[in-house]
């Protein structure tokens, strides 16, 4: 929590008072009510529905990758797909996937894949959406709601690739599969 007050002290005993005038929910608090009050939004317009969801494709030759160009997860990712389908291509689109402008930079990396595939300029056959684990905060950005309507009408298939198996985002049940 945060809180305003006074703080007092009785020389005497070395004793301090916090008389608190007022106190907010901060930190996870805070972002965990913002978080619920974005999900039952979403679930009620039919975002989280498994009905609207795009089966992937048998095989993945041509992957989108949208995630930090400098952070483990594209060494994961690259590693899982080389091992899984060698003979899968790989294009990264480089975003941020923590701070203030990620959010944006991710949603404009989905429209930006699929107006490549739409206009026939690059053919691509699943975007995944990703990052490595962190602190609610740092995976704040794939719980944005712009993040959200953006996997919600990409017209390629997507996968949400964020954190680790315990972390569940915004991004998670929108997208078409989850994969931690």
């Amino acid at each position: 929590v945060i809180v305003r007050g006074l703080l007092s002290i009785y020389e005497a005993r070395g004793d301090y008072q916090l008389i608190v005038d007022h106190m907010e929910a901060s930190g996870d608090g805070a972002l965990q009510r913002q978080l619920e009050g974005l999900k039952q939004k979403l679930q009620a317009e039919g975002l989280f529905d498994p009905a609207r969801k795009v089966p992937l494709p048998e095989h993945c030759e041509r992957i989108g990758v949208i995630t930090s160009p400098t952070g483990a997860a594209i060494e994961d990712i690259i590693s899982s797909l080389h091992r899984r389908s060698p003979s899968s291509h790989i294009a990264l689109f480089p975003v941020q996937v923590q701070g203030t402008l990620a959010a944006q930079q991710i949603a404009d990396a989905i429209d930006q894949a699929n107006a490549l595939v739409e206009t026939q300029q690059r053919a691509l056959d699943v975007l995944i959406v990703g990052r490595g684990g962190g602190s609610l905060e740092d995976l704040w950005c794939f719980n944005e709601e712009i993040v959200a309507r953006a996997i919600a009408r990409a017209t390629r298939p997507i996968v949400s690739a964020v954190g680790h198996e315990i972390d569940l985002s915004v991004s998670d049940l929108v997208a078409d599969m989850r994969a931690a």
